[in-house]
């Protein structure tokens, strides 16, 4: 994917990067490059002075691995520094957290938000299509979120890589444009 044209300004908006996403309880994971191609997206983003959003999941179930408290609620390492905004949520979207995105998006004119992190069919996938809904510009970068192997209630297995190529699919020229890591440090220059 090369000659992306992205707007400006373009949020960068990083979902539940956190400790507790590698606990055994989720099972196995995709994408071993998640979080170097993470650190490369932020890092390139304040580079180019372009917002930046951390998203932080506070499960309210006091046995989660996201549990407030626990040292699995805490960002991973490679969400270092200050973001210009961090929203706090309990369910999927990070439009339903605390301070309100949306409101915040408006307020600094930021019409365009780029998602990545964790998981790539819940939290990114459902922030995604609720900015389409909004009216957001928006990228999902695939290669920079996580999926889980899945299990259907019939018993059958999906592997996390596919159930991050069917959700990429799903939302691709509906809710949002899919692209890879590599093609947005190159657009942003």
């Amino acid at each position: 994917m090369t000659g992306l044209a992205l707007p400006n300004p373009l949020a960068l908006i990083v979902v539940d990067v956190q400790k507790g996403f590698d606990d055994p309880v989720w099972g196995r994971r995709n994408n071993p490059e998640m979080e170097e191609r993470v650190g490369a997206l932020l890092a390139a983003f304040r580079a180019h002075q372009q917002p930046v959003v951390f998203v932080r999941h506070d499960s309210r179930e006091l046995d989660s691995p996201l549990a407030v408290g626990t040292p699995g609620n805490e960002f991973q390492a490679v969400v270092q520094g200050d973001p210009d905004l961090l929203v706090i949520k309990h369910v999927h979207s990070a439009f339903y957290g605390k301070p309100d995105l949306d409101h915040w998006l408006q307020d600094h004119g930021v019409e365009s938000i780029a998602i990545c992190g964790i998981a790539t069919d819940h939290c990114c996938e459902t922030t995604a299509r609720m900015a389409g809904d909004l009216g957001y510009a928006t990228f999902l970068i695939l290669d920079a979120t996580r999926a889980f192997d899945r299990m259907t209630p019939l018993g059958q297995a999906i592997p996390a890589e596919q159930i991050a190529q069917a959700t990429g699919a799903s939302l691709h020229d509906e809710f949002a444009t899919v692209v890879d890591t590599s093609s947005v440090l190159e657009a942003l220059g």
